[in-house]
């Protein structure tokens, strides 16, 4: 049975859940269950803190999990990365004073609050510059403003509350962060099973199905628009001369491509979602 770690709180937890479920797994009901078992699909589910799942998974104690890049690398775990997600997205930056910090040079000798203390060490050794990390478990964006650092790294989307406390991004890129699945091993048996349920429900929120009828002869002008993943599917219609075809286009660009179809002479175009991929 494959035994899999999921965020039991936090911002990776609903989407994590609910990714399991459209790709055909049992999951909990009740926000207090911290086990469910699957046996139709050979699964166990274990609803654990994010923080804890690369730890559990790098001891051998579970075999898989979904957790954040940057929660793996901050764990120091032997858990290996197999998959990005494609959700849970983050990046993470120094900010400091306003003025005070160009570049990441000058925190040589200074206080960095964090609340991923191992990854900011190994980020600043990797640089070759040496500073204090205080590890915090919140709040970090008020470390500085209270005295207990001089600057901080932390996620950031906007930089508008780090803009509240005063501070201000400079130097690199920490890390780009999402969600990830994370395994003991590369083989683990069922991992491959989940993998391909996992990657179709990916597929499935980042495509639609567009039909539409076309006079034959704009075959070519259409499949230049949608080549589709292989090449559209086309099928004659009774009336001579039009055929109708079916074929994947990505759904942020749906809209545009509709537009487009219409322009050149497609009719009956119509847009359908998609539930479940094997791609």
């Amino acid at each position: 049975m494959l035994r899999i770690a999921v965020p039991n709180k936090g911002t990776l937890s609903e989407t994590a859940t609910s990714m399991l479920h459209e790709a055909g797994y049992a999951t909990r009901r009740d926000p207090k269950e911290l086990i469910v078992a699957d046996p139709r699909n050979d699964v166990e589910f274990f609803y654990l803190r994010p923080r804890d799942i690369a730890t559990y998974v790098g001891s051998g104690a579970l075999d898989v999990g979904i957790t954040g890049r940057d929660l793996l690398l901050d764990s120091h775990s032997a858990a290996l990365e197999i998959d990005a997600l494609d959700f849970g997205a983050s990046t993470f930056r120094f900010a400091g004073p306003i003025g005070r910090y160009q570049t990441l040079q000058d925190l040589q000798g200074v206080r960095v609050a964090t609340s991923y203390d191992a990854l900011v060490r190994d980020f600043l050794e990797a640089e070759g510059v040496t500073a204090t990390v205080v590890r915090l478990d919140g709040a970090v964006e008020s470390a500085v403003r209270l005295g207990v650092a001089d600057a901080v790294a932390d996620v950031v989307e906007t930089g508008s509350t780090l803009k509240k406390q005063g501070l201000e991004i400079f130097g690199p890129v920490i890390l780009e962060s999402s969600a990830v699945l994370i395994a003991a091993r590369e083989e683990v048996p069922g991992l491959e099973t989940l993998r391909r349920r996992i990657q179709g429900v990916i597929v499935a929120h980042q495509y639609v199905l567009i039909d539409y009828d076309l006079p034959a002869e704009l075959i070519e002008q259409a499949s230049a628009i949608t080549p589709g993943l292989e090449s559209p599917t086309v099928s004659p219609l009774r009336d001579t001369g039009w055929v109708a075809v079916r074929v994947m286009v990505p759904r942020t660009e749906m809209n545009h491509v509709m537009d487009e179809l219409y322009a050149i002479g497609a009719r009956a175009i119509l847009v359908s979602a998609i539930h479940a991929a094997r791609i």
